[in-house]
């Protein structure tokens, strides 16, 4: 009995000192583990709450320590004034201008308080802010004893931003009219240059005479080495600008040739004026499409479509959808067959290889001669693409919902701007490119792939067949928009696209330097037509 005794009292001994050692030891650990985070609680968190609560709160805004108090009398006031505003809105709405100019004069005054003490730098008092925190408040109970309650105040605002959105809606709408109509006057001192100028070239028949002969007998009209540029216009100032900034910023101005294009109209007055005017040397060609022999309807099926009556119709009036045709749409530069003669260039000029077309609404202030050295790597046209920035796709222009664009076209693809253009004459031909001009015209005679202008054809026509250049040889939007001066500063060529013509009184102020500088305002005839 004495064994089992002992034996059964030695195994407790020894259990009671394992247990103890264990509870010591994770005593120990506890009081470290509490020591160790009492060390780092104080190093973190108060860190973190001054960098990214306070600081960052405090930097973007004019928030100051007082605001920030759960007491601050400053923003109480912020907070009803807020509330107060959108009362005001709701109460003129609903007629109550009595209550509305109560709660405006109680505005000002709390205004005036903040004002007080952000000019003396002293937090407002409860004491000094009391009587006006207090008026506030009766005005706001009085407003929804009004039932000017939340949901009333969310009816109303949108009721208003409604209406607010309809007149912005109806402002643009006319101001896009007026913008239009605007953008298709002629200046009257643009009409008195071409009237004077017109009776000019009727009178001198030696003028007439000299410019014939020196015509007929000027060999590098067709001369395939030199640098040959066109324009489609009845502009004859937007002309001269370009013609004479492309020849002051020419370093071989000798080799450039002009061939302008114009109507019967402007024909004597284009010829006058590039006759009695020095271009540094340029040679300035003046030919009129009514004298093109192959010009006629049976050819062309734009000329078809522009001497139809429903056409004129659509265009000027937009009778046949009561009266809903846009405005733009209605523009006479439209049935202007100078506006469609792009597409029939190598028929205009036969002998010639490469040709740069030009827009009469740019300014040139490079050397354009690397034009005619680019690879166009087999391609017809030459041409910035415009879906770098302003994302111009090919779906912006046609009717996707025809099976035969959906078809033909990816709607994704670059589209491009005329304006600047460098065409290939003789892959124009190999291509039947004009060929190509005319399936289209014909397949949109009801108007159901594009609604207007030279451009949709145009991307239509050269599917495929167009070279992108390099972005600074053509910069758009000086017409209509904001373009960045480091873009205005490399281009080659600027072009004033869009209403806002720099001859106009539309025209952005800004950007009309840039073309006022190539306009010789000094000229007798300039002055006697009130140019300025």
């Amino acid at each position: 009995m004495r064994r089992r005794a002992a034996e059964f009292r030695r195994p407790v001994r020894r259990r009671f000192s394992t247990l103890f050692w264990f509870t010591l030891c994770g005593i120990a650990a506890l009081i470290l583990i509490v020591v160790l985070s009492k060390e780092s609680a104080p190093a973190t968190r108060p860190a973190f709450n001054k960098r990214y609560g306070h600081e960052r709160i405090t930097e973007g805004f004019n928030v100051t320590e007082e605001m920030l108090s759960p007491d601050s009398v400053s923003r109480q006031l912020n907070d009803q004034i807020s509330l107060a505003k959108s009362f005001v809105v709701i109460a003129k709405e609903s007629g109550n201008h009595q209550f509305a100019w109560e709660l405006s004069a109680q505005i000002r005054n709390s205004q005036i308080l903040l004002s007080n003490a952000a000019t003396r730098r002293v937090p407002l008092t409860t004491r000094e802010s009391e009587t006006t925190i207090r008026d506030m408040a009766l005005l706001l109970v009085q407003a929804r004893h009004l039932h000017y309650d939340s949901s009333t105040m969310i009816m109303k605002l949108k009721s208003k931003i409604q209406t607010l959105e309809e007149q912005v809606g109806s402002v643009s709408e006319k101001s896009s009219k007026y913008g239009q109509i605007a953008a298709e006057e002629v200046p009257k001192s643009l009409y008195c240059l071409g009237v004077r100028l017109t009776s000019e070239w009727f009178k001198n028949r030696n003028m007439q005479k000299k410019l014939s002969e020196k015509m007929k007998a000027d060999a590098k009209l067709k001369d395939n080495s030199l640098y040959h540029f066109c324009v489609f216009s009845d502009n004859i100032l937007a002309s001269s600008v370009v013609v004479n900034s492309t020849a002051l910023n020419s370093e071989n101005p000798e080799m450039v040739i002009f061939h302008l294009v114009t109507d019967e109209v402007n024909y004597g007055a284009m010829k006058a004026w590039f006759s009695l005017n020095s271009f540094r040397g340029v040679t300035v060609e003046v030919q009129k499409f009514e004298d093109f022999t192959w010009l006629n309807a049976s050819y062309v099926p734009v000329l078809k479509q522009l001497q139809d009556s429903e056409t004129k119709s659509y265009y000027f009036s937009g009778n046949n959808d009561g009266g809903k045709t846009p405005i733009k749409f209605r523009n006479p530069k439209y049935l202007s067959m100078l506006n469609h003669l792009r597409f029939y260039i190598p028929e205009v000029f036969p002998a010639l290889k490469k040709v740069v077309f030009l827009d009469d609404d740019v300014v040139v202030q490079k050397d354009l001669s690397g034009l005619f050295t680019l690879d166009l790597n087999g391609n017809v046209n030459g041409a910035v693409e415009t879906c770098m920035e302003t994302f111009h796709r090919y779906h912006k222009y046609l009717n996707y919902s025809h099976p035969l664009i959906r078809s033909h076209f990816d709607p994704d693809a670059c589209g491009w701007a005329f304006g600047m253009n460098v065409f290939d004459l003789v892959q124009w031909r190999k291509s039947n490119v004009t060929g190509i001009y005319h399936y289209w015209q014909e397949k949109n005679l009801n108007r159901s792939l594009w609604k207007l202008g030279t451009l949709p054809p145009g991307l239509l026509t050269f599917y495929g067949l167009t070279e992108p250049l390099d972005p600074s040889w053509h910069v758009l939007g000086l017409g209509y928009t904001n373009v960045s001066p480091q873009l205005i500063e490399r281009g080659a060529v600027l072009h004033f696209n869009g209403n806002s013509k720099p001859w106009l009184k539309i025209g952005i102020d800004k950007y009309k330097p840039i073309w006022d500088k190539y306009v010789d305002y000094s000229h007798p005839l300039m002055q006697q037509c009130n140019f300025h």
